[in-house]
């Protein structure tokens, strides 16, 4: 489900390299958290052994504990869901195929990417006013 839907949709993931093989990480999540059949995917068992759907919510929560412990910045879904974004184009994914498999809606992708472009700009240049822009995005040293 989304927030503007009430039905599920159709996700489609390939096998990657590295730690971040979405394969890998549900055949680990359906390994720990084994639930009948006729459960959501991401089922999970709470401490009181009941088992719970994972909500938005939960995920999210999980995700700012990690990344608090890790010193990193909080994340949030739109965050997580600009990352994957970025990821497809630094991988040399066509602009038209991230946009269609990341259901943005019509002309807000090149917008969203043209607002960034205007705010980094100065940042990329031959020389950069970078120095506050690299302190503000390097995480801290715990």
């Amino acid at each position: 489900m989304t927030p503007t839907t009430s039905k599920g949709k159709s996700v489609q993931c390939a096998k990657q390299d590295g730690p971040s093989d979405p394969t890998a990480a549900l055949h680990n999540h359906l390994c720990i958290n084994p639930a009948p059949s006729k459960c959501h995917l991401f089922t999970w068992r709470h401490r009181d052994r009941s088992l719970c759907p994972l909500t938005q919510r939960q995920f999210l929560s999980c995700l700012s504990n990690l990344a608090n412990h890790l010193c990193l910045p909080g994340l949030r879904g739109h965050s997580l869901h600009i990352g994957g974004t970025l990821e497809y184009l630094l991988r040399g994914v066509l602009f038209e195929v991230v946009q269609a498999q990341d259901h943005w809606a019509g002309k807000a992708f090149l917008l969203y990417l043209q607002k960034h472009t205007m705010i980094l700009a100065p940042y990329l240049q031959a020389s950069p006013a970078s120095e506050p822009f690299t302190r503000y995005m390097q995480p801290p040293i715990c």
